[in-house]
């Protein structure tokens, strides 16, 4: 004998359900689904990776405290500081604070991680001739992005006191405190929202392409094209923040210019902090050039200008 189940559909069962029962069965579909696309959504830790703010005492222990504070938050995933410390000397990564977006970029590609800091900490003794003696301890603290290269955000506690060991104290517990975690976590939170809205741009709008100039006079005569030229060349300013670091660097950027010379864009490629950065964009905000020329025909172009910063002399 062959036994047929019979199964009757759900729209015939639910008249007979009591109202109440039927709502408890509606309110725990929802809830299902609530959680499901909660789950769905959930976004993964950050991973970030923090290296040795230089080869000393003092700078292992200022990353040593930092990492412990950020471990604190569980949004980022602090990557285990063995293998990032062996994997950045691998590839070859020697401390510089001066990096190209490619550079930036290949590291965070060989740690395996979103964001980077990098970072130098040092304690030196000052003998200024006005005034007695003292010891001051310093962490210089880099937020990179490791997807774009780009710098996010720099900082540079510094501390002065009679005794090496009370300056590194307050140093180190100004690395450990809450402030440095709130300021590391609001740069990495900018640059998510900042990529996601450049991502929708790039998406939503047809981005022109625009040449970037050869390297040299030379390559441009051979190719008909003659290089645009300043009305006046500028020099950016030494800021004072650069100044209290004492920073030498280099600063790279892209300079879009329109069939006018006039600069349209400006994209730091070789970031060095401090200041710096955001001196040279002014600067050359402020530049006017005579436009390329293409076989007489003035023509949108992108130049790369390059400024070498150097401490003034005492």
């Amino acid at each position: 004998m062959r036994v047929v189940q019979q199964v009757t559909p759900l729209r015939f069962i639910f008249p007979i359900i009591p109202a109440c029962v039927r709502l408890l069965v509606f309110a725990s579909l929802l809830l299902t689904l609530h959680i499901g696309a909660a789950a769905q959504t959930t976004e993964r830790p950050l991973n970030l990776a923090i290296l040795d703010f230089a080869d000393s005492t003092i700078g292992r222990l200022a990353s040593q405290k930092l990492i412990a504070n950020l471990k604190q938050e569980t949004t980022l995933l602090v990557l285990d500081r063995d293998q990032v410390r062996a994997a950045a000397r691998g590839a070859g990564y020697a401390g510089s604070l001066n990096l190209s977006l490619n550079e930036a970029r290949n590291l965070g590609a060989v740690l395996g991680c979103d964001f980077i800091v990098l970072g130098d900490a040092q304690t030196l003794r000052r003998s200024p001739s006005s005034e007695s003696s003292y010891f001051d301890s310093y962490a210089s603290m880099f937020v990179i992005s490791a997807r774009t290269g780009r710098l996010l955000y720099w900082q540079r506690p510094n501390f002065q006191a009679a005794t090496p060991a009370e300056a590194e104290k307050s140093l180190l517990a100004e690395l450990s405190g809450a402030g440095a975690r709130f300021l590391v976590l609001r740069s990495i939170r900018r640059a998510q929202e900042d990529e996601r809205e450049q991502r929708a741009l790039t998406t939503d709008q047809q981005v022109p392409v625009i040449e970037a100039a050869p390297d040299d006079e030379k390559t441009a005569e051979a190719e008909g094209l003659r290089l645009p030229r300043p009305y006046r060349r500028l020099v950016p300013a030494y800021p004072d923040t650069a100044a209290g670091a004492e920073a030498e660097a280099t600063v790279d950027v892209l300079v879009d210019l329109d069939a006018k010379g006039d600069v349209t864009r400006v994209q730091v490629a070789r970031w060095a902090g401090f200041g710096l950065d955001e001196a040279t964009v002014e600067t050359v905000r402020q530049l006017r050039f005579f436009p390329a020329m293409r076989n007489g025909v003035s023509i949108p172009i992108r130049v790369l200008l390059r400024y070498n910063f150097r401490k003034p002399v005492k």
